[in-house]
Order: C-alpha cells, then sequence, then structure tokens
C-alpha cells in the first residue's frame, strides 16, 4: 500500500509539473514587461497594454525600464515561463546588421503579437519643383546625389524609409546626418533640405500650414492617420512598405499555451476603442496579430533590411 501511495504521489507531482509548464497554472506571481526608456513609444505601449491585463492575468503586471538595446537581452536570458517579455520593434530587428548583440531575433524569441504600427510620411520643401512620387523619382534620377534628405538616426525608421525608397526606385539621393530628428526637420521646414521621411507630431501642422508637402505614406495601406494621402507603392514605388512597428515577445521555448494566452488577452485590450485612440493620439495604429504571423513578419523584415543596409554599404564596421 505504501508503495502505491507513493507511486500515485509521484505520477500527481509530474501531473502537476506539466500543468505548470503548459500554462494550465499561469499565473501565480507579477509578469514584467520590460521596455526601452521611460516617455519612449515602447514604454507607452507596455505601460497602456500592461494596464489592461492586470485585471483578466490576476496578477500585476508590471512595467519595466531599460535601454531599448539592453531589454532584448534580459528578455533573451530570462526563463521561458511567461513572467518576462518585453515590447519592442523594428530597432530589435534591425540591430544584429549594425552592431554586435549577444541575441538573434528569431533564435532566442517566442512573438506573441505586432501591437501597433507607427507608419511614416514622405514630406518634401514646398520650393522644389514635385508634386508625388513619381515627380520626386524623375527629378531624383535627373539629378543624381543633388538632393538631400536627412537621417537622425542610423538604422532608425526614418534612415530604413528613405534607403528602401532609393533601392526600390533606382535613385541616388544624399543623406545628411542629424544628432536628432527635431534639427532635421527644421532645416527641411527652411528648405536647407529637400527631403525627409518622419512622423514627427508636428507634421499635420506644418503640412495644414503649406510649409511642407507631403507625397505619401510609407505603409502598404493608406491610413486614417494621414487621411488622402496616397501609399508609396501606389505612386511608383510597387511593393514599398515600410513602417516602425512595436510588438511583444517571450523568451525562446516559453510554452504555447503561454503565448496563446497572452495573445489572446492583448488582442481583447488593443480591440478596446480607448486603447486604439490613445494610440491614435500619438500617431500609431493597433494592428494585432497571430503568434504565427509575428514569427513570418520578423523573418521578411530581416530579410528585406539586410538587404538593404548591405546595399547601401550600412553595417558592423
Amino acid at each position: 500500500m505504501t508503495r502505491i501511495i507513493a507511486c500515485l504521489s509521484a505520477v500527481g507531482l509530474i501531473c502537476l509539473g506539466t500543468n505548470v509548464a503548459s500554462g494550465q497554472n499561469f499565473p501565480i506571481k507579477p509578469i514584467r514587461i520590460f521596455a526601452g526608456g521611460a516617455g519612449g513609444s515602447a514604454d507607452f505601449a507596455a505601460r497602456l497594454i500592461a494596464q489592461g491585463l492586470t485585471g483578466p492575468m490576476g496578477q500585476p503586471v508590471i512595467v519595466e525600464n531599460r535601454p531599448a538595446n539592453v531589454t532584448p537581452d534580459i528578455v533573451a536570458r530570462s526563463a521561458p515561463d511567461g513572467y518576462t517579455i518585453h515590447v519592442t520593434g523594428s530597432v530589435a530587428l534591425v540591430a544584429p546588421f549594425l552592431e554586435r548583440v549577444s541575441y538573434d531575433p528569431i533564435r532566442d524569441f517566442s512573438p506573441i503579437t505586432i501591437a501597433v504600427s507607427s507608419p511614416l510620411v514622405l514630406v518634401v520643401h514646398p520650393a522644389l519643383p514635385v508634386k508625388s512620387v513619381k515627380d520626386l523619382i524623375t527629378l531624383a534620377k535627373s539629378k543624381p546625389g543633388v538632393l538631400n534628405y536627412g537621417n537622425a538616426s542610423t538604422g532608425g525608421s526614418a534612415h530604413l524609409s528613405a534607403e528602401l525608397f532609393k533601392s526600390m526606385a533606382n535613385i541616388n539621393i544624399t543623406m545628411i546626418p542629424y544628432r536628432a530628428a527635431a534639427p532635421a526637420l527644421n532645416d527641411t521646414l527652411s528648405g536647407e533640405l529637400q527631403v525627409l521621411f518622419s512622423n514627427d507630431d508636428s507634421l499635420k501642422a506644418h503640412l495644414a500650414s503649406g510649409r511642407l508637402r507631403a507625397l505619401a505614406v510609407t505603409s502598404a495601406k493608406p491610413t486614417a492617420l494621414f487621411p488622402g494621402l496616397p501609399t508609396m507603392a501606389s505612386e511608383g514605388v510597387p511593393g514599398y512598405e515600410s513602417a516602425s512597428i512595436l510588438g511583444l515577445w517571450a523568451p525562446a521555448g516559453t510554452p504555447t499555451s503561454i503565448i496563446n494566452r497572452f495573445n489572446e488577452e492583448i488582442l481583447r485590450v488593443l480591440s478596446k476603442p480607448d486603447v486604439k485612440e490613445k494610440f491614435y493620439s500619438i500617431g500609431t495604429e493597433v494592428v494585432g496579430s497571430s503568434p504565427e504571423e509575428f514569427s513570418a513578419f520578423i523573418k521578411s523584415e530581416m530579410t528585406k533590411w539586410s538587404k538593404v543596409l548591405k546595399g547601401a554599404g550600412i553595417g558592423i564596421q
């Protein structure tokens, strides 16, 4: 009898361990979401999502801020138990091509969902004699290297969008480096720069005043953020798509049941009208995706940007 009880107890422990590993008892303690520096877009998204998750998950969901180049490494090295996830985006997909990092975006993470996307707008100074993307391409081809654009961050969304445009349209526009986005925008307003890819908060006001002229949005589809603007793809650059995304990731090996639980709860949060409105107010659109769609997106984006950066001669020195 003692032997039978011992065996039954062992079976019970095995079953309990299986339940915990499969996520049936998840969560039993607070969950941490790592995000970039306080006040940034990743931090904004993390806090909005954490607020919506805390009740339904039955445990506190706490946001911890670390530098954007550090959070992927922290999460990649964390236990794959669902208690450590992070919000990050395009920067994590491009970083391996620009610097030596200790993580692999495909190998070291379990994607949960794409949360939001921020398209950019291709703008020009109104003195430039172009009214469309096709006009700009024609002008750039007639004056190789003469037109310029501003870039404040190597590998940033504005930089990538411009280099993708140059590559796909087969044009030569000179990059002018800046230490921050604001001076690049100011120089475009003054006419010192002719071309800029931007999603600056003040962009709509400058477009309304006529100080800048918008030619197209970089998203694959027209966006309510900039109503009436065509896409780059429809204006002479077929297949063009570039946007800054934020997604949620867990360490590789996290049980599928936990990933699916997060996906379901996060999509529920993102579907709320007030959450959509808050994201919209900062120039961001709610997306939402399955883990499988996010995984495919990661692979596709890394392939695309690797080719673009290599073609532009940009990489690890």
